[in-house]
C-alpha cells in the first residue's frame, strides 16, 4: 500500500502531472527516434521551422496520449465513491504504465523499423507479418543488435513507473468534496479529452489522420518527424484503406485514363521465355551504372547493363517487400496500405503469369524463404502461377546439404537458390514465365561466412549484401548460358523497393523509390537493343504490360501502369505513394497530392533535393492533376468493386 500511495496529490494535480509526464515520454522518444536516424532527417530539421515541428509534434502527441490514458482517465474519473480503494490505485497506475509502455516500446521499434518504409508504422503492420513463423528470432535479434535501444526503453519504462503520481486517496469523511472535486474534474476533462483526440474542437474541425501531419513538413518523407507510432497505430485500426471517389463522370474517366489494355490479335509467335528477378532492396543508389563517378556495388549488374535496356528515371509503387510482388507481376501499385493486408486482396487478381497462362506458358514463382512467407505464395497461385518453388522445395531437392544454405533467418542464401533456380528452369517445358524473389539483401544484413572477407564491410550494413546478390546473379547467368531456354528468353530485373543509403538524391520522397528497371534480351535486338533510356518514365507497373505487348498477347487485361515499348515518352507517368500523398511523376516535374489539392509541385530533373516547390506556378499542374486524380478514382473502383480482372463485376 505505502508504494501505490506514495506521495499522493490531490486528484486534478495528480492527473496534471501524470499526464505531463506522458507528453515528456512522447517527446523524449522523438529526440530518441531523431538521434538514432539524424542522417535521413537532419535536412528536416535544418530547414523546417522548429515551431511548426513543435505544433505538429504536439497535436498528434495530444490525440495518441488521450487515447492511451483513457482508461486511466476514466477509472480515476467516474465519481462513485464505491470504486475507490486500493484497487482503484492499483488499476489506475497498471491503465497508465500500459500506455506508456506502448508509447515506448512502438516509438523505439520505429526508430528502427522508419528508415526502410519511410513512414511511421500503422495497424497493417501485424497483418504483414502474421505468416513469419521466425519473427520472434528476428525481434530476439534486433533487440540485441540494438541493445542500447532496449536498455533505454527499459529505463525509460522504470523512470517513469517511479515518477508516476497516484491521487490521494478517497476519504469517507469528505463524500461531499469527493464528489465535487470529481464531478468538477470531468466536466473539464472531458471536454479536452475530445478535443485533443480530435486535433481540435469545434464543428469545423475535422478528426486528425495521419495526412495532417504533412502540413507541418515541407516534404511527405518527413512526416515520421511529426507523427508518433501509436497515433498512426490507432488511427489505422479496422480503417478501409479505399474509398471511392468522384472526380469524374464514369464516360469521362475513361477519356482521361483507363487501366484496361486492348492489346491487338498476335499468336505469340515468338513465344518466348520470361524469367522476371525481383532483388530485395536493389535501390538505384547501389549500381554504379545509374550514378556515374560514384563507386559501385554491382560490377556484374553494371555490366549486363551495359547489353540491356533500362531508364534512367525509374520508379517503385510501394516501400515494402509485399509492395513489389503486385507492382511487378500485376501491375498493381500500392495506394494507401499494402494490398496484401486489404480485403481487396481476396478480389480476383490477374498478372504475367495469368494472362501467359492462357496462351500455354507453364508459370513458376521462386522464393527461397519458407513456403508461406510475407504471403507470396497465396498472391502467386492467386496471380496465375501454377507452381511454387520455396524453402520446402528446395530442401526436398537437396536433402541434407540444404540445412547449409539456410541464412539462419529469412530464407536459402541467394548463390545457391539462384542455382536452384537455374537448374529447375531446365525441367520447365517451354514456353515458361518465371519470377524469382531473392532474399539475401534483406535486414539483418548476413552474408554467407565464406565471402566475409571477400565483401567487407561498407559505409552501411547492407552493402555487403547488395555486392553478395551481385554475385549470386553473376552465378544465375553464367549457369543458365548453358541452358537451351537461354538465347530464347527475355529476362527483367528490378528490385522491390530501395534501402539505407548515404546520398542526399536517394533520401527525398522522390529518391526513396528510385529502382531499376531493366530488360536483357541476349539477342540484343529492338525494342530492348542496349541502352540507358533517359526519355521515357518507367515504373514497376510497366513491366507486365511492356512484356505482354512485346509477347504479342492478344486480349483485354487489367494494368495500371504502360507499355514502355508502344507509349510515348511524352505521355509516360510513374506514380506511388508516402505517407498520404500520392506522387505523380510525368516529363520533368512531380506532382504531390493529398487527395484534395496539390501540396507541392518540383521540376524533378533540375531538383533533385526538391529545394523548390512551384506548386499553383505552372499551367502543366493543372493537367497533372487531372491525370492523377483519374488513376485515383480507377483505382479506388476497382478494388472495391473486383474490377482487376476484365470478366469481373464492374
Amino acid at each position: 500500500m505505502r508504494k501505490i500511495t506514495n506521495n499522493p496529490l490531490p486528484l486534478p494535480l495528480a492527473l496534471i502531472c501524470n499526464i505531463a509526464l506522458s507528453y515528456a515520454v512522447f517527446m523524449l522518444c522523438r529526440v530518441v527516434f531523431l538521434a538514432v536516424n539524424s542522417g535521413l532527417y537532419a535536412d528536416t530539421l535544418s530547414e523546417n521551422s522548429f515551431m511548426e515541428l513543435l505544433r505538429g509534434s504536439l497535436l498528434f502527441d495530444t490525440s495518441a496520449i488521450c487515447y492511451l490514458n483513457l482508461p486511466y482517465l476514466l477509472l480515476l474519473l467516474f465519481p462513485l465513491h464505491y470504486k475507490e480503494g486500493r484497487i482503484t490505485q492499483i488499476l489506475a497506475r497498471v491503465f497508465y504504465m500500459i500506455g506508456v509502455v506502448i508509447a515506448v516500446v512502438s516509438n523505439f521499434a520505429d526508430a528502427v523499423y522508419v528508415p526502410f518504409t519511410g513512414r511511421r508504422s500503422t495497424w497493417s503492420v501485424f497483418s504483414e507479418f502474421s505468416n513469419e513463423g521466425n519473427i520472434a528470432q528476428v525481434i530476439g535479434i534486433e533487440l540485441l543488435n540494438h541493445w542500447y535501444l532496449t536498455l533505454g526503453a527499459l529505463l525509460l519504462i522504470w523512470l517513469v513507473n517511479k515518477l508516476y503520481r497516484p491521487a490521494r486517496p478517497f476519504s469517507s469523511d469528505n463524500l461531499k468534496g469527493y464528489y465535487l472535486t470529481h464531478v468538477i474534474t470531468l466536466l473539464v476533462v472531458a471536454p479536452l479529452l475530445v478535443s485533443g483526440i480530435r486535433g481540435g474542437i469545434g464543428s469545423s474541425v475535422r478528426p486528425i489522420t495521419i495526412s495532417n501531419a504533412n502540413q507541418y513538413v515541407n516534404t511527405p518523407d518527413e512526416t515520421a518527424v511529426v507523427l508518433n507510432t501509436p497515433f498512426s497505430m490507432i488511427r489505422t485500426i479496422g480503417k478501409s484503406p479505399f474509398k471511392e471517389v468522384h472526380f469524374f463522370s464514369a464516360d469521362e474517366l475513361e477519356g482521361v485514363y483507363t487501366p484496361v489494355h486492348v492489346q491487338l490479335p498476335d499468336s505469340l509467335e515468338a513465344k518466348k521465355n520470361v524469367v522476371v528477378f525481383i532483388l530485395e532492396s536493389f535501390g538505384k543508389d547501389y549500381i554504379g551504372a545509374y550514378n556515374p563517378g560514384s563507386a559501385s556495388l554491382t560490377p556484374f549488374l553494371d555490366s549486363l547493363i551495359s547489353v540491356s535496356r533500362t531508364y534512367a528515371y525509374s520508379y517503385g509503387n510501394g516501400r515494402k517487400s509485399i509492395d513489389g510482388m503486385p507492382s511487378v507481376l500485376s501491375s498493381i501499385p500500392m495506394f494507401v496500405e499494402p494490398f496484401f493486408v486489404t480485403t481487396a486482396s481476396l478480389n480476383r487478381v490477374s498478372g504475367i503469369a495469368g494472362e501467359l497462362g492462357k496462351k500455354g506458358y507453364n508459370t513458376a514463382f521462386f522464393h527461397g524463404a519458407p513456403n508461406g512467407s510475407m504471403g507470396f505464395q497465396a498472391f502467386a497461385r492467386t496471380s496465375g502461377f501454377q507452381r511454387y518453388y520455396g524453402m520446402d522445395e528446395y530442401n526436398a531437392f537437396y536433402g541434407d546439404k540444404a540445412k547449409n544454405d539456410f541464412d539462419g533467418t529469412w530464407a536459402i542464401w541467394d548463390e545457391p537458390f539462384f542455382e536452384y533456380y537455374a537448374q529447375t528452369m531446365d525441367s520447365i517445358k517451354e514456353p515458361f514465365a518465371t519470377a524469382m524473389f531473392s532474399a539475401s539483401s534483406h535486414h539483418p544484413f548476413r552474408i554467407p561466412a565464406e565471402y566475409e572477407t571477400i565483401f567487407p564491410e561498407g559505409e552501411l550494413p547492407i552493402h555487403k549484401c547488395v555486392s553478395y546478390t551481385d554475385k549470386a546473379l553473376r552465378s544465375f547467368f553464367e549457369k543458365a548460358k548453358g541452358s537451351s531456354w537461354f538465347k530464347n528468353t527475355i529476362f527483367v530485373i528490378t528490385a522491390d523497393h530501395s534501402n539505407q543509403t548515404n546520398n542526399p538524391r536517394y533520401k527525398t520522397s522522390s529518391g526513396f523509390f528510385e529502382v531499376p528497371v531493366i530488360f536483357y534480351s541476349p539477342d540484343g535486338a529492338a525494342p530492348f537493343s542496349p541502352g540507358i533510356d533517359s526519355c521515357m518514365i518507367a515504373q514497376q507497373i510497366d513491366i507486365m504490360p511492356t512484356l505482354l505487348d512485346y509477347l504479342g498477347y492478344d486480349g483485354e487485361y487489367v494494368a495500371f501502369g504502360k507499355s514502355l515499348i508502344s507509349t510515348p515518352a511524352d505521355e509516360s507517368f510513374a506514380v506511388n505513394y508516402i505517407n498520404d500523398t500520392y506522387q505523380y511523376y510525368k516529363g520533368d516535374y512531380l506532382l504531390l497530392f493529398d487527395g484534395n489539392r496539390a501540396t507541392a509541385f518540383y521540376n524533378v530533373r533540375s531538383d533533385e533535393l526538391l529545394k523548390n516547390n512551384l506548386v499553383d506556378t505552372l499551367p502543366i499542374q493543372q493537367t497533372m492533376e487531372r491525370e492523377l486524380k483519374a488513376i485515383i478514382q480507377q483505382y479506388m473502383h476497382r478494388m472495391l468493386s473486383d474490377g482487376l480482372v476484365m470478366d469481373a463485376k464492374e
